[in-house]
């Protein structure tokens, strides 16, 4: 405790759960997550043929996280729009990242060393908007914890929850790439981290919000960081998902195994027979034509 005090952790979780977003944190934020649209294929055509339509899918990825929480909060979904300075921040950014000549200012954003300060800066804006739903949440709903887990969910990764919605602004339908089938690692994360802040604005989790706000973005940015350095699509709860679906989802050491054997092998069983079958229609039609010959 005495190092505690030394190091005054309580007072810089305290100043760090306070600090301002806006512009610094959101600019990264919304540079991070244009960026990522122009990686999708076919963006940069889109981009091209119909500004308007890209332009759209841009403030999808910016500001969808809060359309889709304000829908199930029941608020206005365009309710976030009124707020210009972001708006315009946001389609400045769009601009830059698409229009710019010789693509001068995606190349800098794209530079490994810069993007990696954005993707941290990216993630502290993340877990804001995840402490902030679950926050939101918690007002309207005292006892809803469930309502505050989904609404925290959604503002950490409401962008990825409409990906479907935003792929059809750009002509393109890809309904297996539903993100809930196939969650990534920041939409687990979300999810996680709503469940933390949830146990903590219920009083359950023994931890002041603005500490959890602190060690969370830490581990966020860290390893989104270390993910992009290595532009790896892993998860760091693989490891512990696997095993913890096994116990609770799947079938006890060996018996799957067994289980897929004893179906599989029934099947090679027919083809034999089957195969017996046109041999001698095969020998039959032979010899039916050479008796008419």
């Amino acid at each position: 405790m005495e190092v505690l005090d030394i190091l005054n952790l309580g007072e810089i979780a305290q100043y760090f759960s306070k600090m301002a977003m806006f512009p610094v944190f959101d600019l990264a934020y919304y540079i991070v997550s244009i960026l990522y649209l122009k990686y999708e294929p076919g963006a940069v055509e889109v981009s091209r043929k119909s500004p308007v339509a890209s332009w759209l899918c841009a403030m999808l990825y910016c500001f969808g996280s809060y359309i889709l929480a304000d829908i199930m909060l029941g608020v206005c979904p365009i309710d976030y729009f009124h707020n210009n300075s972001h708006i315009l921040l946001a389609s400045a950014v769009w601009y830059l990242v698409f229009f710019c000549p010789l693509n001068l200012f995606y190349k800098c954003v794209a530079f490994l060393p810069v993007k990696l300060v954005l993707v941290a800066m990216k993630e502290v804006v993340r877990t804001r908007k995840i402490a902030a739903g679950v926050h939101h949440a918690h007002h309207a709903y005292h006892h809803g914890w469930l309502i505050m887990v989904i609404t925290g969910y959604v503002k950490g990764s409401g962008v990825a929850l409409m990906s479907n919605f935003e792929q059809l602004l750009r002509g393109v339908w890809k309904p297996e790439t539903n993100e809930v089938l196939n969650m990534s690692f920041p939409t687990k994360a979300s999810l996680y981290g709503a469940i933390l802040f949830t146990l903590q604005e219920g009083h359950v989790l023994p931890v002041s919000k603005s500490t959890l706000i602190c060690l969370f973005t830490l581990f966020m940015a860290t390893s989104k960081v270390f993910m992009t350095a290595r532009h790896s699509h892993g998860s760091p709860f693989a490891l512990i998902e696997s095993w913890v679906c096994h116990v609770l989802f799947g079938s006890p050491l060996g018996i799957e195994d067994a289980h897929d054997h004893h179906h599989s092998a029934p099947a090679a069983a027919p083809l034999s027979p089957a195969k017996t079958k046109e041999e001698l229609s095969e020998v039959t039609r032979k010899r039916k034509a050479k008796k008419a010959e």
